[in-house]
């Protein structure tokens, strides 16, 4: 597994890193998403990503992964909804504080290595009221980083944020826009960056059988991919190697510390682990892909997906 610095946090964590969304919408055994879990982890990935808005899941990383809490970085996120018993309105300290509280005793740990505010538009970031929150329960200990999870100018306003350390933004093959606007920013603040959505939702396999709460991401997904047309093999793969060609172009930016992957599935899970083992692409694959994207158009005016 390769490690990368998350920016000026200092932790290293794992080039991939698992996104717990799926533990909360589970329509498999939850033993067996465990089991997958626990074996990513034994693999060498150390970063759970989960978030209060995903109902379940931070209760599933409780009461299955608790156990080896050592053994992993913990990123949640917070501010725009309230968990069960929580009180407090959308993006207040207050509910920033309380959900945090909720937090750390539903995945019971005694500190969240980093806690991000969730996609909050750019007005509310810049108001102040939120992300004074965290910075409140950075100082009482309870957590160790905070941050922003987001895209666009919101993302691009926190990288200069005082007191931010962790960005989290949507970078994938169909989604290129926070490249250019936000990443330079990140780099030059050394902000540590999680890279979410890194396989476009699987866009390549279009709509067909396709549904859940990401359907909207999905169907945005795939009309970009129908518009870009490019494939794999335009950056030297063969025509079935979709996410694998996804994952390494997320990952072939410098910036990127992790890519989160959310899957119940084993083989997938197992797939990406030798994917990331193989690196990034060259330098001239992924100024294929980006020159692709460049040249399609109305691509300029894909904002990221938050």
């Amino acid at each position: 597994m390769q490690y990368r610095t998350l920016g000026k946090t200092g932790l290293k964590v794992s080039a991939l890193g698992f996104g717990a969304a799926p533990a909360a919408f589970l329509k498999t055994e939850r033993d067996q998403v465990a089991k997958l879990i626990n074996d990513l982890l034994d693999a060498g990935v150390n970063l759970i990503d989960t978030a209060a808005a995903y109902p379940g899941s931070e209760k599933f990383i409780g009461e299955y992964l608790s156990a080896r809490r050592k053994d992993y970085i913990l990123v949640s996120k917070c501010g725009n909804v309230a968990p069960p018993g929580v009180r407090g309105s959308p993006w207040s300290e207050e509910l920033v504080t309380a959900t945090i509280d909720h937090a750390l005793m539903t995945m019971k740990t005694n500190q969240i290595d980093v806690m991000l505010l969730h996609s909050c538009n750019l007005p509310t970031l810049q108001s102040g009221e939120a992300f004074e929150g965290l910075l409140r329960a950075k100082k009482a200990g309870k957590i160790k980083h905070a941050g922003y999870s987001g895209d666009n100018q919101a993302a691009a306003y926190a990288c200069e944020l005082p007191g931010c350390d962790v960005i989290e933004i949507s970078i994938n093959y169909v989604d290129q826009n926070n490249i250019d606007a936000v990443l330079p920013l990140a780099a030059k603040n050394n902000i540590g960056v999680i890279a979410k959505r890194p396989i476009a939702n699987a866009a390549w396999l279009g709509l067909e059988g396709r549904d859940g709460i990401y359907i909207n991401y999905v169907k945005e997904y795939v009309r970009r991919h129908n518009a870009l047309g490019v494939t794999p093999i335009d950056a030297g793969f063969t025509d079935s190697d979709w996410a694998e060609f996804a994952l390494r172009f997320t990952l072939s930016f410098p910036e990127v510390s992790t890519a989160i992957v959310g899957t119940t599935n084993p083989q997938n899970a197992l797939a990406n682990l030798k994917f990331v083992d193989k690196g990034a692409l060259t330098s001239d694959q992924v100024q294929v892909i980006r020159a692709k994207f460049r040249a399609t158009p109305g691509s300029a005016e894909w904002s990221g997906q938050t």
